[in-house]
């Protein structure tokens, strides 16, 4: 039996590729792929903030008390399995991602007390062999040493005509003007809140997918995340 390490493996040896970026930027399906591809973990911070607002809703909290929602965020039996999302053994997966909980989860994300108590739970993602985890805040603050960071964005028209076709395609009413003011307001309000704002760190690599495939930015972040090793 070999000798232990001297240097025993902590979760900061784990490597982490923080993937930020504004609303319906891709960076989920991109992230999920680059995680598939190297056989990590994948962690959707922005569902946690879904599940809050859904949960908030159903207990008639307001989302804009942000000391309520701490409170509540610390009750929460989260689960996620697969594609799949629990709450309290009922699987939410479909109304946790309606055009309704992204905005809730816009909302409720400004509360430095809830940021707060959720910030241990994302921390928990961090596994062995390791995870690549998407939001606002992934780089710039939850794992401010990951190995690797990307900002990746798109134009603003670009992220409306690309969320319009996705809720087309689910058989959802939309209309492309109201889904560009919904993104452009959500932008505003990630880029502007006190707590966590939406920014790219110095270390990120920029990230435009406004011409890109799918398969073209999950490459990207992929060369990049083996450069920086």
């Amino acid at each position: 039996m070999s000798a232990p390490s001297p240097f025993p493996l902590t979760p900061s040896h784990i490597p982490v590729i923080a993937i930020d970026g504004p609303s319906a930027s891709g960076k989920g399906t991109v992230a999920q792929r680059v995680a598939r591809q190297l056989g990590f973990h994948y962690l959707d911070s922005g569902a946690l903030y879904r599940i809050v607002a859904l949960a908030a809703e159903r207990a008639g909290i307001e989302w804009g008390d942000g000391d309520s929602l701490a409170t509540l965020a610390a009750t929460l039996q989260i689960v996620f399995e697969g594609d799949d999302i629990f709450l309290h053994g009922e699987n939410v997966s479909t109304v946790v991602r309606s055009e309704a909980m992204g905005k809730g989860a816009s909302e409720v994300a400004v509360h430095q007390a809830l940021r707060s108590q959720l910030l241990n739970v994302q921390q928990i993602f961090r596994r062995e062999p390791g995870l690549v985890a998407d939001g606002r805040d992934m780089g710039s603050v939850v794992f401010k040493d990951a190995e690797a960071k990307v900002f990746l964005t798109a134009g603003s028209q670009v992220r409306a005509e690309r969320r319009y076709k996705q809720l087309i395609e689910k058989e959802n009413h939309a209309i492309l003007a109201h889904v560009l003011a919904d993104i452009e307001a959500r932008d505003a309000r990630d880029k502007s809140r006190a707590s966590a704002p939406l920014i790219q760190c110095d270390d990120a690599l920029f990230l435009d997918t406004s011409q890109l495939t799918i398969d073209e930015a999950v490459e990207k972040v992929l060369q990049h995340y083996r450069h920086t090793n």
